[in-house]
């Protein structure tokens, strides 16, 4: 363990830390990757977040790399042989929500809507540097209720704002890395590249 003053959340499980220390709020503008987020976001659902990095291969190979197009090309039987996968969470909910999203994601390209626009949008394709000290940091905020919204209409599940907000800060569209965490500083230099 190094002594870098970090977040407290990922606490001290090697896992968390590297998840913490090297993806964690860097700013991602790739439709796959950012899909992909919002998938395992909504896998999280009532479960805590190195659950899903723990099944995180395991998901990526059950969903078939989360290529959007064989995703959507899941059908029944693919949802029962997900259903039987003890590598993953076995939620039927969850998982035809991820094929049906796959879908929506495809049908939102075919009309011209790249995902990645769908999402940095809200926020003019700009990341945000905030300067939270522990214990400040939101569960949600006013953007992250109007991208939930915004994912609702489109038709996509397991979106709310309390979601949507994790799925933003795991994604760099807000910095909420604490102002004592030594990646505060090196992610505000990555997101300047965009401001």
């Amino acid at each position: 363990m190094d002594d870098h003053e970090r977040c407290h959340w990922p606490g001290t499980d090697p896992l968390y830390v590297a998840y913490h220390d090297e993806e964690w709020g860097v700013p991602e503008f790739d439709s796959r990757a950012l899909w992909e987020k919002l998938v395992l976001d909504g896998f999280q659902a009532g479960l805590s977040w190195i659950t899903i990095l723990r099944k995180r291969e395991a998901l990526r190979n059950a969903f078939a790399g989360f290529d959007l197009e064989k995703v959507a090309r899941f059908d029944d039987e693919d949802v029962a042989r997900l259903m039987n996968d003890t590598g993953i969470i076995r939620s039927r909910a969850k998982i035809t929500s991820a094929i049906d999203s796959a879908r929506i994601t495809l049908r939102l390209r075919d009309k011209g809507v790249d995902f990645k626009d769908l999402i940095w949008q809200v926020q003019d394709h700009r990341p945000v540097v905030n300067h939270f000290e522990r214990g400040e940091v939101p569960a949600e905020t006013p953007t992250s209720r109007e991208l939930a919204k915004l994912l609702k209409s489109h038709g996509y599940k397991f979106c709310g704002p309390v979601i949507v907000y994790a799925f933003m800060q795991a994604v760099g569209m807000v910095n909420d890395h604490v102002v004592t965490c030594f990646r505060h500083t090196q992610v505000g230099k990555l997101m300047r590249r965009y401001s």
